[in-house]
């Protein structure tokens, strides 16, 4: 857990506790929802980059030579807001794969667009085509769900397939592009 992490959960209780001896339900009500939207924020960035860190992981052992970096204090934009959370790089020789997922922290920095829980992209180094925006949303059964946001607005769901795919993309020579 980071800093900022740490320090933001410090002042949410303290908030809860202030909210609870004023008797304000609201604010209670309020306070719940955000950290159960937290919670859920943080399971999907965990999954979307354990999902490719176990790809590329497969591929090292089949003989691939993917290196793995991570920042767990990662800005990046979306739109006009400004996400914080974390960055993995998959990197094959010159070549780098990036998955950046996370929310607004503060105010200044904005919104989550689309209606969702967080943002994220999956970027590949001078290849933009191969690249991905993303938004975890919430499923039906309350489960985080990451969507890919198309060119026309349509949304399929992120599967490891899709993470294969773009680890292959890292992988494969100049043919693929």
């Amino acid at each position: 857990m980071s800093e900022l992490d740490e320090a933001w959960m410090l002042a949410l209780a303290e908030a809860e506790r202030r909210a609870r001896a004023a008797g304000k339900s609201d604010v209670l009500d309020y306070l719940a929802l955000r950290n159960s939207n937290d919670l859920l924020r943080q399971t999907g960035i965990t999954w979307l980059m354990e999902i490719f860190m176990s790809v590329a992981a497969e591929a090292n052992r089949s003989g691939a030579s993917v290196q793995v970096s991570r920042d767990d204090a990662h800005r990046f934009k979306s739109g006009n807001s400004t996400m914080v959370g974390r960055l993995l790089t998959l990197r094959n020789g010159v070549r780098n794969l990036f998955i950046e997922a996370g929310w607004p922290r503060q105010p200044r920095d904005g919104f989550v667009s689309g209606g969702g829980l967080a943002r994220g992209n999956i970027r590949h180094l001078g290849f933009k085509s191969a690249d991905a925006e993303l938004l975890l949303t919430k499923s039906q059964t309350g489960v985080p769900v990451w969507l890919i946001l198309g060119p026309r607005g349509d949304r399929s769901q992120l599967h490891e397939s899709i993470a294969k795919t773009q680890l292959q993309i890292l992988l494969n020579d100049s043919r693929t592009r």
